[in-house]
């Protein structure tokens, strides 16, 4: 059997690109669309299926390619979350009137910048026990080099790094990835480490 991280397709260290595919090909999103639509289905028993709306998962912009694999993978029993690198505004304005009645806009807006790590993926997941990283690259867009050195620090770590061009290419990589792959045993039970907190006191 060839090793997961030595299939030819997948060069080490360049990231995963997904595999070839025929150009257009739009199974996975198929495939996509149906497993949402039972998902739906079994989440409003009460409706019948002819009313359900079809989900529209598409790909052909990075917003609509993020949604569409971070569906993907948890309607597939993984865990996906999508990762923000940007910081947020904090809008401090308001308008206040004069004592002539003006009405004028006083205070500024205040930029607070993001607390994630440089280069994160744009998703982070964990599929069969397995921790995997998406980043998402539309058209002509190309990692950054923080971007290279946090794909290199995650398989370093032992994990998967993925980038992700469309979906088709993504949906047969996964497929192919993960079809071997068991799910490992997990203690269900609740961790938490330090001396604080004796196990006996959760239950109490």
């Amino acid at each position: 059997m060839t090793s997961k991280s030595s299939l030819p397709r997948f060069p080490e260290r360049s990231g995963h690109e997904g595999a070839e595919h025929s150009p257009g090909s739009k199974t996975g999103l198929r495939a996509l669309n149906a497993l949402a639509f039972e998902a739906l289905k079994l989440k409003h028993p009460e409706i019948k299926a002819e009313w359900l709306p079809w989900p529209k998962y598409r790909d052909a912009t990075a917003n609509q390619l993020t949604q569409s694999i971070i569906m993907w993978i948890r309607l597939n029993g993984g865990q996906a979350e999508r990762i923000s690198v940007s910081g947020r505004t904090i809008d401090h304005r308001q308008v206040v009137t004069d004592c002539l009645g003006n009405r004028r806009m006083i205070g500024s807006l205040q930029w607070i910048p993001g607390t994630m790590t440089r280069g994160s993926a744009d998703i982070s997941a964990t599929v069969k026990g397995r921790s995997l990283k998406v980043e998402v690259k539309i058209g002509r867009d190309r990692q950054s080099d923080a971007q290279r050195q946090y794909q290199r620090s995650i398989e370093a770590a032992g994990g998967v790094y993925v980038i992700a061009r469309d979906f088709q290419g993504f949906y047969e990589w996964f497929t192919d990835y993960f079809r071997d792959f068991q799910r490992p045993k997990t203690d269900k039970a609740v961790k938490i480490c330090g001396e604080h907190f004796q196990e006996n006191r959760l239950f109490q």
